[in-house]
Formats: structure tokens, sequence, C-alpha cells
């Protein structure tokens, strides 16, 4: 079940009603309502992960003892001979699962491919939805423990919940054990003051993805479908359109993720944060899946040495890590381009303000000049690089490159003028917000309103109404489930 769909609502809204009755003790003390309420939670999660194929709650359930077990034996080892061991043991085994069901047939064909071996039978093995946001949970949670960061919590239930937990799931945002499990251990109360935050913040993010998101994938995928019968003002259109519609898709989602924790009593960070006001991709990485890129750094980027052994082996330190995140993305050299990109963009951008560090900003109009010129030209890198997380195969990005380059006749899709639109209502939205805000103060967009007031009750159920009546009603999941 995802999100927007019906089946959600009431799943939600029985996991809701259960969870509220948990307020009254009925004599229990407060360990064993905690207890209870994380019971009835891990049941909740299960059920959902279980909605799309029962057989992966045993994988899910699996890995959950493993890195239960393998934190336990960390923490009783008195060596660090001990210790590295049962840390390795709780890190390969999650990667292992992951390399099987992720990429084993993804590494056999283009192993195929590169010795010339054409005839290759390929396994027919089902992807488990989330398994990538689970496993990196998992693997963060073993290695806190062995840095000391994080407890190795002796409740079996308190680890499978943090890695089970439903509202994250299967798309993120990829929780640190540190973050959540203290959570657990407080008095987490359905309440009023939390549903009112939780449900706007969830209607947000599902405007944003039913009303702009798939409803941009309509022209997306048209285009992407047959790149050739489009005019080179079509493609370019697409790009943009995509663009803007994983953005939406993906905020979306993580939204409505932190606004069903909040229902539930639970607080997640923000996962973006308007990454397409960067002005480079550094901080487009700081903005953008921030749970993700912070991830790719603590656990990754930094073990391998980050930028403690030199320039040169900061910047391959980088191309690593964003190869392998964009391989995290997708069993595809599509996405192993993609992330190779963003890493030789941030390696120029390291080097850049290695050699020619910036000015202080001053308020001129030269200066916010400047400032425009190096937001446009990141977000056309951007959207450039997002052709090819977006194209099935690189002949199809080859097709829409060629035919940009060209300026291909073809079909100019009238639907494309109304991204134009978007676009303009968002830039001036975003320029009235730091207008009035200051950059320095913006810091994600959630549209809290007061309900107790009457104009703000009013616009809620504008949104809500727009949600009905301008939402998208065909099958459409989250682009992330895929990951």
């Amino acid at each position: 079940m995802i999100f927007s769909s019906i089946a959600f609502f009431v799943f939600f809204s029985v996991t809701l009603f259960i969870m509220a009755l948990s307020n009254i003790r009925c004599g229990l003390s407060a360990a064993q309502t905690r207890a209870l309420r994380r019971g009835i939670l891990l049941a909740a999660s299960y059920v959902f992960y279980g909605w799309w194929d029962w057989r992966f709650c045993f994988l899910m359930l699996g890995l959950s003892i493993l890195v239960w077990r393998a934190a336990i034996l960390i923490k009783k080892q008195n060596s660090a001979t001990g210790k590295r061991f049962y840390v390795t043991f709780g890190v390969i085994i999650p990667l292992i699962a992951l390399g099987f069901f992720k990429y084993f047939n993804f590494f056999v064909a283009s192993f195929a491919a590169a010795l010339g071996i054409h005839n290759t039978t390929a396994l027919n093995i089902i992807l488990p939805i989330g398994i990538s946001f689970y496993t990196f949970q998992s693997l963060s949670y073993v290695i806190d423990v062995y840095r000391g960061k994080s407890p190795a919590v002796s409740d079996f239930s308190k680890l499978a919940l943090y890695i089970a937990f439903f509202p994250q799931l299967v798309a993120g945002p990829i929780i640190k054990a540190g973050d959540f499990l203290p959570q657990l251990d407080e008095d987490r109360n359905i309440s009023l003051a939390n549903l009112q935050t939780g449900i706007q913040i969830f209607i947000f993010g599902l405007f944003k993805k039913i009303v702009i998101a798939d409803w941009l994938s309509v022209f997306v995928d048209d285009v992407f479908r047959t790149p050739r019968a489009f005019h080179a003002i079509s493609l370019i259109l697409a790009l943009i359109a995509y663009s803007i519609q994983i953005y939406f898709d993906f905020s979306g989602y993580s939204d409505m993720a932190i606004g069903c924790a909040k229902c539930l009593g639970y607080d997640f960070a923000r996962n973006f944060n308007l990454p397409y006001i960067s002005r480079n991709v550094t901080e487009f990485w700081q903005r953008w899946h921030i749970s993700l890129s912070s991830w790719l750094k603590e656990y990754l980027y930094i073990p391998l040495g980050g930028n403690r052994k030199g320039n040169a082996r900061t910047y391959i330190n980088q191309l690593i890590t964003m190869l392998l995140g964009g391989l995290w993305h997708g069993a595809s050299w599509n996405f192993v381009l993609w992330g190779g990109l963003h890493g030789a963009a941030l390696c120029v951008h390291k080097w850049h303000i290695k050699h020619f560090p910036s000015c202080p900003p001053r308020r001129t109009f030269t200066a916010a000049l400047s400032t425009v010129a190096a937001n446009i030209a990141n977000n056309i890198f951007v959207c450039f690089c997002w052709l090819f997380f977006r194209a099935d195969t690189f002949i199809t990005a080859r097709e829409i490159i060629t035919g940009i380059v060209t300026w291909q006749k073809g079909i100019i899709q009238l639907y494309a003028w109304v991204i134009i639109a978007i676009m303009l209502v968002i830039a001036g939205t975003l320029w009235a917000i730091l207008k009035q805000r200051g950059a320095e103060q913006i810091n994600g967009f959630y549209p809290i309103l007061d309900l107790s007031k009457f104009w703000h009750l009013v616009l809620f159920f504008i949104i809500a109404g727009c949600i009905a009546g301008l939402g998208y009603t065909g099958a459409n999941p989250f682009i992330y489930f895929q990951f």
C-alpha cells in the first residue's frame, strides 16, 4: 500500500485509533504502556510491509535479529579484535543480502558483457521493497554501537521497531538509531497538537505527490517513452518537468512519512531543504535527500579518509562516495554515471573554493546577479544529470541529447507550458519567502497553520479540496519505491 492509497488511509486510521486507546493505561505502568505501544507499532509495521509480499517480512526480521545480536556481542567484547570481528559480521551479512537481491543480475550481466558472453541466464530475483533503506539503517546502528555513539539495546522490540517503523520503512528518511531509539523510552502519547501538525505535513506532502508530481509524470513518461517523436522544446521541458516531478514526488513522500510519524508522536528530521535554490552542487547535496547525503558522508566518505589525506585522496574519496551513492539508487550503469557526474562536480567545486575563496557576501546588484547566475547554472547541471537518472537506458538518454543538440522537429506538447506556469509560481513563492525571512532563515518549508483561526482553517480546506478535485487518480507509485 502506498501513502496516497485508500488502503493506507484505512490502515493508518485503524493504527492511530488503537494507539490512541493505549493512552488509557488501565492500571499499566509507564514502562508497560511504552512496551504495549511498541508492540502495536511493530505489528502494524510488519502488516504494512507484508502488504506487498509477506515473504520478505522474514528477511527483514532476520536482518533485525542479526544486527541486534551483533551489537550486543560488540558491547560484550573487551578486546578491539573481538569488536572488529562482530562489527564486520554485522556489516557484511546485510550487505550480502542487499547485493544478492538488488545487484546479482546486474553484476552477472555486466561481467558477461565485458567477456563477450551473450547467452546468460538471469535469476528471477524479486527486489524486496525498501531493502536499501532498512539495510542502511541496520548498518548505521551496528557501526554506531561499535563507535560508542549509540548503546546496544537489549530489548529486541526496540531495535526491530527502529528498522521496521512503517512511516519511513520503504523510502526513508534514513533515521539514525541515536535519533529514534531514545524516543521509544519516552511517553509519546497521541495528542491533539501532534495530530494537528502531523496531518498538515501529511496533507502538504500528499498535495505535492498527487496534484503536482503525478500530473507532471504524464508528460514526462510520454517524452521518455518515445523521445524521437517530440520537438527539442518538448525534450528540454521534459527534463525540467522531471526535475520538478522527482522533487515533489520524493519530498512529498518524506513529508508524508514525517507527518505520519508526528501523528503517532515521533519526530523525524526534515529530508529536504529547498534544494533548487542552491548556488552550487555542494549546497545542493546539503539540501537534497539530507538523510542519505549525511549517511554517505558519515559512514562512507569519512571512513575512506575524507579530506584528511591530501587533496588527491580527497577527490578520490568524493568520487567513490558518489559513484557508490549512484549505484545505491539502482542496479544500472545510468545511476553510476549520474553519481559520477555529481561526484566530479563536487570535486571541481571543492577545488574551486580552495583556489578561489569567495568574498564575504555584499548586498549589491552585482552580487545578486551573481547569485542568480550561479543558481541557474547549478540547476542546468542538475537537470542534465537527471536525464541519466530517469532514462531507462543510455540509448534513450542519447536520443534526447541528440534531439536537443540537433533541434529536432516533432510534437510540441502544449501540456508542457503548464510546467512553465508551475515554475513561475514556485519561483515567485520562494522569492517571497526569501524576501520576507532572508536566506539565512530558510530551513525547509512546512506551511503549518493555526487551525483555531478561521482563515487558516479555510486555507487548509482549500488545499484539501484541491487534492480531492485535482489529484491524479491513476496508479503511480513513488519514484523512490524502486530503490
